[in-house]
């Protein structure tokens, strides 16, 4: 028998497990009912952030990013097509900045937009800066062949 994935819903932070055969079925968490692997860009909260970047075995690319911030705000669209591309495999987040700076700090975030890629409690690879959609799907597709 295969063993699961485990994914932290982003919504209400239950720790699900997957079956691997069935992550590209769309799965919901247990708990509120939430997709897991929708192609979505979800909005963390600290206590969201912290375990899905501890708890989860899919790759989790996390953009850092404020709202007054101009490129921040122009790169949002490029993200959003970019998680629909990388979807299922792996999954990509944001998380404001201004209401999370413990978290931003804990980071090491210094300047935004920063984008993190996080692989089973461990940060990967970072870039920073506003970047198209093929920028981003690039950037996590050549650090996840190096790292498979």
């Amino acid at each position: 028998m295969a063993e699961g994935i485990r994914l932290v819903c982003a919504t209400c932070g239950q720790a699900n497990r997957v079956p691997a055969e069935r992550l590209a079925a769309g799965p919901k968490c247990g708990s509120c009912g939430e997709a897991l692997a929708d192609g979505r860009v979800h909005e963390l909260d600290g206590l969201s952030h912290d375990k899905a970047v501890r708890g989860d075995d899919l790759p989790l690319l996390v953009d850092y990013w404020a709202p007054w911030c101009g490129p921040c705000r122009m790169m949002a669209p490029e993200f959003a097509k970019a998680a629909k591309t990388l979807a299922p495999q792996v999954r990509l987040a944001k998380l404001n900045t201004e209401d999370q700076p413990r978290i931003a700090q804990q980071a090491n975030i210094r300047g935004i937009p920063a984008l993190v890629l996080y692989r089973r409690g461990r940060e990967v690879a970072r870039l920073a800066g506003a970047r198209p959609a093929a920028e981003i799907v690039a950037f996590v597709q050549g650090h996840m062949t190096q790292r498979a």
